[in-house]
């Protein structure tokens, strides 16, 4: 395995990045502007990955957009703002968030912490605790690091889902020209009750 850098975050910093996503899906959707980060924390200036997924507090609470990338091009600040503008528009799940619909949303935040180049996904893989990369012939998809654990699928069904996701063969995490890659991160998001942020224990 190959690994990339560590960046962690304290609850606080963790707190607000659910706060600028929430802000940054609000701002798209009621004025279709991009929302500007600011004075950021610190730790907002790490280069490193970010997640945005948002799901419905009504009914079966389907996942009504997700995006973002494990790679740290951009600071993290704008990676969160980026991710979230991407989750609540129609290139995630199809349909485009509509204002209606924002009370009714459930935000959550991945900040990528590490991220892993595999040559064994089955020993390698932790449910829980890794999202999941593939990478091949120019085709690429992902899934969030809670999903499994959420559907209780098993590690095969997992990596098998994230090749459907690329359009590749089920069972193309097993061909050896497959990138899989491991994402390491921390969870943090809304409570359903609508109190304080929460941190998921993913591992």
């Amino acid at each position: 395995m190959s690994e990339a850098q560590t960046v962690r975050l304290s609850y606080e910093d963790g707190a607000r990045a659910v706060e600028l996503a929430r802000e940054s899906v609000e701002s798209y959707v009621l004025h279709g502007q991009r929302e500007q980060p600011g004075s950021m924390r610190d730790a907002f200036y790490n280069r490193t990955g970010a997640f945005v997924r948002l799901t419905s507090t009504r009914g079966r609470g389907r996942v009504r957009g997700c995006a973002g990338t494990y790679q740290g091009k951009n600071q993290l600040g704008h990676a969160i703002v980026d991710a979230a503008i991407k989750a609540a528009s129609g290139d995630s799940c199809g349909s485009e968030i509509e204002p209606p619909e924002l009370q009714n949303l459930n935000v959550s935040v991945c900040i990528v912490s590490n991220h892993i180049l595999t040559n064994d996904p089955l020993a390698d893989l932790e449910l829980g605790k890794h999202g999941v990369a593939v990478d091949k012939g120019g085709n690429h998809g992902w899934l969030y690091p809670t999903i499994p654990v959420e559907n209780g699928w098993s590690k095969e069904k997992y990596l098998s889902r994230v090749c459907r996701k690329a359009k590749l063969s089920p069972l193309a995490w097993q061909d050896e020209d497959t990138m899989v890659t491991l994402i390491e991160g921390q969870v943090f998001q809304e409570r359903p009750d609508g109190g304080s942020v929460q941190e998921l224990q993913i591992r």
